[in-house]
């Protein structure tokens, strides 16, 4: 099946019609260690995949902004960044503005990445609803999967106080992936549908997998959207030292106190995961919308960023020395 690329399509959403008040943050900022091998082999060196040019000198991060201008205005979409990858990161995004560029000293997780652009998002932009994407993921089809992501947009704009997490129908019991397991409903298995979060379950074992398969269970594909407030809520509740924290440095904001204000917090604070320390914390007070008829894959391993690939009917030699 060959990929519906974002830039084959307009602006459907518009990003002059799509609401002011929509945001995107785009997550770049990871390490992505388990593609060394696959990046130094098109690349030569050891730049995270996200910066890789896999498919006809587009990175991901490339093809990543692309689905996101699908609905959400360039000038309203924000990148979440490692400081040491500014030489990746340099070129493609010299026509971003510097107050869209959300530098973290170091990398120390998804949960600081996220809170430190809610942060920044909430100075700018209070009333805003933020939708996040990973940088490093695949879908078949990017203007299906946008059309779901407006639809959530509309359903936490509704209530304000809903985030909603966009889950996968799968296609295989597969167990390398976080699963969302939807509470009962009604409408449940309708596309586009969306239930209260029964619970999270991170790479399950086959039989789980195969059960969760079979009971509507989705892939979490850790696109997420909901208000700014409604975020930073769930970090007073759940990691309120690290709120507090970049919560008392938000007055240097701007200014050029920022950037040691903000290393001495990363100095301090530990490596976070938001998916568990978060996420599985509040799974009674999310939303989870059934994605259908879209492929998707996280690229966290070579085979799949070769399948990937394979699907789009994309051939290069660096592809089969690495599948070896």
């Amino acid at each position: 099946m060959k990929q519906k690329s974002a830039k084959e399509f307009p602006s459907f959403l518009g990003t002059s019609q799509a609401p002011a008040e929509r945001a995107a943050v785009i997550l770049a900022g990871g390490e992505g260690s388990r593609l060394k091998q696959l990046t130094r082999s098109i690349s030569g060196d050891d730049r995270p995949k996200q910066f890789c040019p896999l498919m006809e000198g587009q990175t991901l991060l490339d093809m990543t902004r692309a689905r996101v201008a699908l609905g959400i205005a360039p000038e309203n979409t924000y990148f979440s960044l490692t400081e040491k990858h500014e030489r990746f990161y340099r070129a493609p995004l010299r026509n971003v503005r510097h107050d869209q560029l959300i530098i973290q000293p170091e990398n120390k997780g998804t949960a600081p990445a996220i809170l430190y652009s809610l942060m920044r998002l909430a100075q700018s932009s209070p009333a805003a609803t933020v939708a996040f994407f990973p940088s490093d993921h695949y879908f078949s089809d990017d203007e299906a999967f946008m059309l779901n992501v407006d639809k959530a947009f509309s359903a936490v704009e509704v209530d304000s106080s809903s985030i909603m997490l966009l889950g996968i129908e799968p296609n295989k019991a597969e167990t390398s992936y976080g699963w969302i397991e939807p509470a009962p409903s009604l409408f449940g298995d309708i596309p586009s549908s969306f239930s209260r979060v029964g619970r999270f379950w991170e790479k399950p074992a086959v039989g789980t997998a195969k059960k969760l398969m079979a009971t509507g269970g989705l892939w979490n594909s850790f696109v997420m959207v909901g208000k700014v407030e409604a975020f930073l809520d769930l970090f007073r509740k759940h990691l309120p030292d690290m709120f507090s924290m970049f919560a008392g440095s938000s007055r240097t904001f701007g200014t050029r106190q920022e950037k040691t204000v903000i290393s001495s917090i990363y100095a301090w604070i530990h490596e976070t995961n938001f998916s568990s320390e978060v996420l599985e914390r509040s799974s009674s007070d999310l939303l989870v919308m059934r994605v259908a008829d879209v492929t998707w894959s996280d690229l966290g391993e070579p085979e799949r960023v070769l399948g990937a690939l394979e699907t789009l009917g994309f051939h290069a030699d660096w592809m089969y020395p690495i599948a070896a």
